[in-house]
């Protein structure tokens, strides 16, 4: 029977490395989301347009993202487009945060095209009549979209936008193959240095699981509390 002890994690550098670990998976999901959304709104804008160019072109994105696995894109961005860069500028980018920079880059535009078709549905599950009557009352389809069509379909699409956080949450461990020191990596490295491979994995486990079970909780809450009824599964 192995020697199993949770205590060298628990105090010292190797606690240090996983604390820093998850307080950069926890950033990337907190910038990505910063960055996802207005892009994901954008997005689901395009595909809603009555230009036919424009809708081609939010498919276009849609389609392309999704159709490309998440570490193919993480690769891309850390490994493809700086080589696209001047040398000066490509210098410059591997002197910084590069790991993190790629990595946020992948997650937002990978995240965002998930979000768009749940923010999409939700404009559409809003009655069609409140564009027309919001128009009659003399707002431009603009300013009717933005007033009177977005706030109800982004409380209908709340639960479905938390649950893509959930993903988020879960895909920033995908950064690891990048070398961005974010949990997975920081857990790699213990591993390494400790050898208590059960132990270093059920602690990364256990953080992991409670913060998922918190964006649950919180996508429950949501669709309990502030989801129309109709809305409500």
């Amino acid at each position: 029977m192995p020697d199993l002890s949770f205590a060298p994690l628990l105090h010292g550098d190797y606690l240090a490395w996983l604390l820093a670990g998850l307080r950069l998976s926890l950033l990337l999901t907190g910038l990505t989301l910063l960055t996802a959304l207005p892009l994901a709104l954008g997005i689901a804008l395009l595909r809603l347009s009555p230009l036919r160019a424009l809708r081609t072109l939010g498919q276009a994105y849609v389609d392309a993202v999704r159709c490309v696995p998440l570490l193919v894109h993480m690769l891309f961005w850390y490994f493809g487009v700086p080589e696209l860069l001047p040398d000066s500028v490509k210098e410059t980018v591997y002197a910084g945060q590069i790991e993190v920079v790629s990595a946020w880059a992948a997650l937002t535009l990978y995240t965002a095209a998930y979000m768009s078709e749940d923010i999409r549905s939700g404009v559409r599950a809003v009655p069609a009549g409140q564009l027309t009557a919001a128009m009659a009352l003399g707002f431009t389809p603009l300013a009717a979209m933005r007033l009177v069509v977005l706030p109800q379909a982004l409380r209908i699409t709340l639960p479905p936008l938390l649950s893509q956080t959930l993903n988020l949450w879960k895909n920033t461990s995908i950064a690891t193959v990048i070398g961005t020191a974010e949990l997975m990596y920081q857990a790699q490295r213990v591993e390494s240095a400790t050898f208590r491979g059960f132990e270093t994995f059920a602690l990364v486990t256990v953080a992991y699981l409670g913060v998922s079970l918190l964006l649950t909780g919180l996508a429950q809450w949501a669709q309990a509390r502030l989801s129309p009824a109709g809305a409500r599964r």
